[in-house]
């Protein structure tokens, strides 16, 4: 149990810190389309990207998959412009342009994985078997992901229900928002 609790503390401690800056601006530009109503889209949203960056973590620290860091972390921003730009374009929230999102949340998440794998690969070394530390840490990064993406919709909640601001003006200006800001880090990180 105790192992179980360190990982599922260093997913945690992953994603709820300023060093995961653009884990949680991919966090934002996901999220940035939902309202509170649409938190069972968020559940599966979360859980699919969840889903894609265990997926490549496992078959990285497996050494199945490796990518130079440098390009990983290149695209990383990469991933979080283009969920930008596809909310720009949404022209309306239909329950299908929500949809959508649960494969760019996988995909990308596929990308995510590849930078997490850095992180935790060395503490795994030593490690008998993955099983415990890949669930302690993705189950870690779960409900960081959980809470962030809560935090969002709350404010979310704020501004379009109670202060009338139009939806879209919030999508824009949480998705130009994170555009901008992954647009630098990625200049920052052209391998």
């Amino acid at each position: 149990m105790g192992d179980l609790t360190f990982y599922l503390k260093t997913g945690w401690e992953h994603i709820i810190s300023w060093s995961a800056a653009d884990h949680l601006l991919f966090i934002l530009a996901l999220a940035a389309i939902y309202l509170p109503e649409n938190r069972k889209q968020v559940l599966i949203l979360v859980t699919a990207f969840t889903i894609g960056h265990s997926l490549t973590l496992a078959l990285s620290v497996y050494k199945l998959v490796s990518i130079s860091s440098k390009w990983v972390e290149f695209l990383i921003p990469c991933t979080i412009m283009v969920t930008a730009v596809f909310n720009l374009a949404q022209k309306n929230f239909s329950n299908r342009s929500l949809q959508l999102n649960y494969l760019l949340a996988l995909v990308f998440g596929l990308v995510h994985g590849l930078g997490f794998a850095a992180a935790i690969r060395f503490m795994l070394a030593g490690s008998q078997t993955l099983l415990v530390p890949l669930l302690g840490f993705n189950i870690g990064l779960e409900l960081g992901q959980l809470v962030v993406m809560a935090a969002i919709l709350l404010l979310a909640y704020i501004v379009v229900n109670k202060l009338h601001c139009r939806r879209q003006w919030w999508v824009w200006a949480l998705s130009i928002t994170a555009f901008v800001w992954a647009g630098y880090m990625a200049i920052q990180r052209l391998p």
